[in-house]
């Protein structure tokens, strides 16, 4: 759910993901590049990053200023590290949070060690990721990359030229030729800032100097790095280890500098350790997604008009629109299930788009469709899910009539801050469960002119 907190005139956008279990603890991530919280989800493993921190941590998350939903700073402002510094202190004082973990990877390690070492009573610990003090050689520190390099990588990240050499394939090696990862990060950079925009910020990020910071840092630090990070050395990260009261570094292995792509494990593990004292058992085969049902309405009575061939031939037309959307919106089919779909989605928002899709795109096809949403944990077996929730996500379906997207209070509260607009469908009992569900109708989207 999207909220603001006004820090002076500047309005900043937040987003607060509750804790699942464990003793209560606060963990404020600072996302790295342009990245707007509302677009985390979009991406699979993105999203699954978030749902593990939530295991043992409230993620506390927000867009900078100058970024994504939050206010842009004004045409006679300097834009600085403290605003952002302070923007975040907002933030924690907007959700009443009195001390939280901090995370900062890349260029936000920057404003997270600047959080720690200016409001020393707020932050308990930090987590640094692929970070570095500076990211030029001076005297007495030579670590780093040529000036010229790093003005060029800036200009380089920033850019927004496709091709072999796009941006995403020097930050994400292991996300080279995934359209699912490629449609995110180019919709996630236009929503993030403008070019202009971004090369002007993360300039102001990453040539900071942080060494006399450093020193002054109390809390205990955890500096994470991949072993085969090009961009962030490993004398550069343990600088920064070395240099605070209380550090630790590790190196795990991988080349990604975007830390929540890749083999996200070992760095989630070294966090959760880090925070919490133990590692908990985490089951991968458990999965937290939004699950869709789809299906033709009356297609019996469809094959019995159109016959046999015709009505094949319909439904391969089908299913073929049904798969174009699914890849465009980054879902993932499950299984068809003859005349609908089963699939499953990071987010209930790209969801809904698709679903909306979906069904606009079997309208030109003289049909009708039937979906019901729901969201919540299922078990992988192969290449098929199952569980409660994948029977509650059925459930809905069946209970929907033509051309209807029914969806559970568990989406429709998702999505409330969304642009998207719902009403009541009344309260129903689902099969094999004892509880009755309230349930939402997604309504059209209004169109604009």
């Amino acid at each position: 759910m999207i909220r603001y907190a006004r820090n002076g005139r500047a309005h900043i956008a937040y987003d607060v993901r509750e804790q699942l279990a464990g003793e209560p603890r606060d963990l404020l991530m600072v996302s790295e590049g342009f990245v707007p919280f509302e677009t985390m989800d979009d991406l699979p493993s993105l999203a699954r990053v978030l749902r593990r921190l939530t295991t043992f941590s409230r993620v506390i998350l927000f867009d900078r200023r100058g970024i994504g939903l939050s206010d842009p700073f004004h045409a006679t402002e300097s834009p600085s590290l403290e605003d952002w510094v302070q923007d975040a202190v907002t933030v924690l004082d907007a959700v009443g949070s009195a001390q939280v973990s901090v995370l900062g990877s890349v260029e936000t390690s920057t404003i997270a060690t600047l959080l720690a070492a200016t409001r020393p009573d707020r932050v308990r610990s930090l987590v640094l990721i692929n970070s570095a003090a500076r990211a030029t050689p001076t005297d007495g520190y030579e670590h780093g990359h040529p000036p010229e390099v790093v003005d060029a990588l800036i200009d380089f990240t920033t850019s927004i030229e496709g091709g072999d050499g796009e941006p995403a394939g020097l930050v994400a090696p292991s996300a080279v030729g995934d359209p699912v990862f490629h449609r995110w990060w180019e919709r996630a950079g236009r929503l993030g800032a403008s070019p202009a925009t971004a090369r002007a910020l993360l300039r102001m990020a990453v040539l900071a100097d942080l060494r006399p910071v450093l020193p002054t840092i109390g809390c205990p630090v955890l500096v994470l790095r991949r072993r085969e990070d090009p961009l962030v050395s490993s004398g550069m990260a343990r600088y920064v280890a070395d240099h605070v009261r209380e550090g630790r570094f590790v190196e795990v292995p991988g080349a990604d500098n975007l830390w929540f792509v890749g083999d996200t494990d070992p760095l989630l593990d070294e966090i959760e350790r880090f925070l919490t004292g133990r590692l908990s058992a985490v089951d991968a085969d458990r999965t937290f997604a939004t699950i869709v049902f789809t299906d033709i309405v009356g297609s019996t009575a469809l094959v019995n008009h159109l016959g046999e061939q015709r009505w094949r031939s319909r439904l391969d037309a089908h299913d073929d629109m049904v798969r174009r959307q699914l890849d465009r919106a980054g879902g993932r089919e499950i299984k068809s299930t003859g005349d609908g779909f089963l699939a499953t989605f990071t987010g209930p928002a790209q969801a809904l788009e698709c679903a909306q899709a979906m069904r606009a795109g079997a309208a030109q096809l003289g049909l009708r469709l039937r979906i019901g949403m729901h969201a919540g944990e299922f078990d992988l077996r192969g290449g098929d899910i199952s569980g409660a929730n994948v029977h509650v996500a059925a459930r809905v379906a069946a209970l929907a009539g033509p051309d209807e997207i029914l969806v559970t209070g568990t989406i429709q509260g998702v999505l409330s801050g969304h642009a998207v607009a719902f009403e009541p469908h009344g309260t129903h009992e689902l099969r094999g469960f004892p509880e009755p569900w309230p349930l939402y109708r997604a309504l059209p989207p209004v169109a604009t002119r």
